[in-house]
């Protein structure tokens, strides 16, 4: 009997690995499988980290990133990048030189998840960082999605209120000239508000369900990849944000939990 072969869209994630499986690469390759995505990984950083602790952050050498990016890209056929832990400036000044050499026409979407700390406050960036950010990779996304800490930390000033998400959104895209997400999650009302800030013309938002009492460790690492994974399928931007955010919402409203440690349920699909 010869094999069904299928040749499914392929989405890379370019990120730190999350020894709980809850965030991470971890995370997003289970991300890309429920929608239906060949997922690829790049494992710039090993963290020792369960839900609301971060223990320890070992990086990967240089030489074994790149080596691990060029043999992906040049051996796949990549449509969609997210990236998520980066940890250091090397390291983002790195994937930026790998991603900028690609030719236009082979460059896939790249959505950039600037993970800067971990929910429960852990720092998962280095300070230096955010200038190569800056500097190098946020000219080459399609997409940035900072949450409201990230945000404030990009724009120098707080974030703190729901009606100071689109005038932040249109100060980052005025800033790093990009397509910004910025996430409102963090408000804890009754709602989750996203708003999208693309480079020209108005904001769009996106709004779900807000849960209380559970813990949402992972659930940038998971938008970010679930708005890839919608790219890698040919959605625009908006229906790719709009799936993902649905995605989302059904992740963690049947939450996984043993003995307090709560998981979003990547697996769910109703």
């Amino acid at each position: 009997m010869s094999p069904a072969l299928t040749t499914p869209p392929v989405a890379l994630s370019i990120a730190g690995s999350d020894c709980s499986a809850g965030a991470g690469l971890q995370a997003d390759l289970k991300t890309f499988s429920a929608l239906g995505v060949y997922g690829l990984t790049v494992v710039t950083c090993i963290v020792a980290e369960i839900p609301g602790k971060v223990s320890r952050i070992q990086p990967a050498a240089d030489d074994i990133i790149e080596g691990q990016l060029k043999l992906l890209l040049g051996a796949f056929p990549v449509t969609a990048i997210k990236t998520g832990m980066l940890w250091s400036a090397p390291i983002i000044r790195l994937v930026a030189k790998v991603l900028s050499s690609l030719p236009a026409a082979r460059r896939p979407w790249l959505v950039v998840d600037p993970v800067m700390m971990a929910t429960s406050g852990e720092a998962l960036i280095q300070d230096e960082a955010v200038i190569a950010y800056r500097e190098a990779l946020f000219p080459l996304a399609d997409l940035i999605t900072p949450n409201m800490d990230e945000a404030a930390a990009l724009l120098g000033r707080t974030v703190a209120r729901e009606e100071e998400l689109a005038a932040a959104a249109q100060d980052l895209v005025a800033a790093l000239g990009v397509p910004v997400l910025l996430k409102g999650g963090h408000l804890r009302g009754s709602t989750a508000l996203d708003v999208l800030q693309p480079r020209e013309g108005p904001p769009q938002t996106f709004s779900g369900p807000y849960f209380h009492g559970v813990s949402t460790h992972g659930t940038g690492c998971t938008f970010s990849a679930a708005i890839a994974a919608g790219l890698a399928r040919g959605l625009t931007l908006p229906e790719a944000i709009g799936a993902a955010k649905t995605y989302v919402s059904r992740a963690i409203r049947t939450l996984c939990r043993w003995n307090g440690v709560d998981a979003l349920n990547h697996c769910a699909l109703k």
